[in-house]
């Protein structure tokens, strides 16, 4: 089993449900769907935090010290509910808290280029998330093994991307300019992102789905959860660039 994201790689939920979890000790469906919807409503509430100190153009500076906040808080506490599956039901929810706080500034900055612009990302993220639910619910979407290994073989290669545009620009140099540019090839390979963000989608409930049938251990809901959030929050970010490069050739 694989999956295009770092919170539920190859086997994560294999190796914790070796053993005799059962009842109420056990990890579920439905718990997981309802801590999901507590780190989303944590998500919003940090972001409304930030927001709430956005009033128009001329105020985007006053949300910069809380999206820095939320952008290092968010990436140390990713990377400890990563590594310490176990402290996810304290992490999970502190990344969720700090990585609204980061989403509301950056989508405050957003905004006073494009008025109107995160609006359309939330729905368009959130619609994307349900269809696709739908979808694998119904069976019209199945995380094959050849599914999972196009998904990862392209997240994979957008991440190698990413990180190659950004040590270009610490050493003074313009980076890969579709990456940022409001071209076609820009807007395509923004497109591009945005589609394989939202498949990632398909091997997260996959995955969780996985851990309920191997009796995953209660704290591994939290960690499902979190890890699906971690997913919508990339395609969030890559929507809102999306709309971005759209807007700016009008």
């Amino acid at each position: 089993m694989r999956s295009g994201n770092p919170a539920l790689n190859e086997n994560i939920f294999l190796d914790v449900g070796r053993g005799t979890v059962v009842g109420n000790d056990a990890m579920t469906l439905n718990g997981t769907v309802n801590k999901t919807g507590i780190l989303l409503l944590l998500v919003i509430v940090g972001a409304a935090f930030t927001w709430s100190r956005y009033t128009g153009p001329e105020s985007v500076g006053a949300v910069i010290p809380l999206t820095l906040v939320g952008a290092i808080g968010g990436l140390i506490m990713a990377l400890v509910t990563i590594f310490k599956k176990t402290w996810s039901p304290v992490t999970a929810p502190l990344y969720a808290g700090l990585e609204g706080l980061f989403l509301g500034g950056i989508s405050a900055f957003f905004e006073a280029r494009h008025p109107g612009i995160v609006m359309q990302a939330v729905v368009l993220t959130f619609g994307t998330l349900g269809a696709l639910l739908l979808a694998y619910r119904s069976g019209l979407i199945r995380a094959t093994e050849n599914f999972k290994l196009g998904v990862v073989a392209a997240t994979g290669g957008i991440m190698l991307l990413y990180l190659v545009n950004i040590g270009m620009r610490l050493f003074g140099m313009d980076g890969i300019g579709f990456i940022h540019e409001a071209s076609w090839l820009g807007i395509a390979f923004s497109g591009f992102v945005v589609v394989i963000a939202a498949l990632n989608l398909v091997l997260d409930f996959d995955f969780i789905e996985s851990g309920v049938e191997h009796g995953a251990p209660k704290y591994m809901e939290w960690y499902g959860a979190f890890g699906l959030v971690v997913t919508l929050v990339w395609l969030y970010l890559e929507i809102l660039r999306l709309l971005s490069k759209l807007q700016s050739r009008d």
